[in-house]
């Protein structure tokens, strides 16, 4: 025979429960109209070193476009992206026939025009000659030899040589091509000198604050660790397009970082130059955004969201470095309730 339960005393259970429950309490949540309890934070400025965050990318000051003097038809490039060179290797090479026939050429007129006056030479000293004529087979050489040394250098100079320790960043042509006086044939840089430079963007306002030789931070993105460094040059003239300025950060070791032309990297620029500010807890902070964040004042009997500019951050305060210097009060509790224009009510 089947057992039968009984669900009464479960109902009564609940029952039981729901009677003897209190009423439901305060929440604290002001409702619409009626004045928000905030605390307060007195805002007073001071003398303080704004750390400056910044990107950009990493290169060296060296890096350079290789090219022939002359035109003519490329016949080697020796080496490949990514390739390390050294100082006077020669990396590529234009075909010479052309070249060596204008070689020739040059010095089979040389030693004409040296015959030439050897001939005038003899003949001036015999009376038969004119000094005119004997100056002139002398000016005939010397034009001679220097078109000579020219078509020389141009031999020398249809082989592209390393101009440092460095790598190969780009390779323009390969061999066959048809190339003009000029035409880039590589581009090297000497990271093999270890002279790398982080170059980064700032506002007018932060390229105002920086100095040469101002200590910094810098890393790559490739890694996370931090190595010293300091400003080692800050731009004239902004940007015509963007309207920012650059400053050129030297780390002083790269041995604890792998770098690469072109690697995006950041920094943390101390000022050596101080500025007004304020120093202010870090809750009550909304919004951040970069060097940009919002706080709410006290505007007479309301409050006002005000857009304030970031500087240095810890675990526990903020420094403003713009922003508020027309208040005397922040507001540091209440705000999760607030709006721009609520009413306020602060608490003792």
């Amino acid at each position: 025979m089947k057992k039968r339960y009984s669900l009464l005393p479960v109902i009564s259970i609940f029952f039981l429960l729901g009677c003897s429950s209190s009423a439901p309490s305060d929440t604290n949540i002001p409702q619409a109209g009626e004045a928000i309890p905030v605390s307060l934070f007195p805002l007073q400025s001071s003398e303080m070193a704004a750390t400056v965050t910044a990107s950009g990318t990493f290169s060296t000051k060296d890096e350079t476009l290789l090219s022939f003097k002359l035109g003519g038809i490329v016949a080697k490039v020796l080496v490949e992206e990514g390739d390390a060179v050294k100082s006077g290797q020669i990396v590529a090479s234009l075909d010479l026939t052309e070249i060596q026939a204008g070689v020739r050429q040059s010095k089979l007129a040389y030693e004409k025009a040296l015959r030439d006056h050897q001939r005038a030479a003899r003949l001036y000293t015999d009376s038969v000659a004119t000094l005119e004529q004997f100056e002139n087979s002398k000016t005939a050489v010397d034009i001679a030899e220097q078109q000579l040394n020219t078509a020389n250098f141009n031999m020398a100079q249809s082989q592209i040589r390393a101009t440092k320790n460095g790598f190969v960043l780009k390779k323009f042509v390969n061999p066959g091509q048809l190339v003009a006086s000029g035409t880039p044939i590589l581009q090297i840089n000497g990271a093999a000198s270890g002279a790398w430079i982080l170059k980064v963007t700032l506002s007018d306002q932060q390229w105002s604050s920086i100095q040469i030789g101002d200590q910094a931070e810098i890393n790559a993105a490739a890694t996370s660790n931090w190595t010293t460094a300091k400003v080692t040059q800050k731009s004239q003239s902004a940007d015509p397009i963007t309207g920012t300025y650059w400053v050129e950060i030297s780390p002083e070791s790269v041995k604890e970082i792998s770098l690469a032309s072109g690697m995006f990297g950041k920094a943390r620029i101390q000022p050596s130059q101080t500025v007004q500010g304020w120093e202010i807890p870090f809750e009550s902070v909304l919004d951040a955004n970069g060097d940009d964040g919002f706080v709410f004042v006290v505007d007479g009997q309301k409050a006002k969201k005000v857009k304030v500019q970031l500087g240095k951050i810890t675990p526990t305060s903020i420094q403003v470095v713009a922003g508020l210097e027309n208040y005397k009060s922040l507001i540091v509790s209440g705000s999760a309730y607030l709006s721009d224009g609520s009413t306020i009510q602060v608490k003792n």
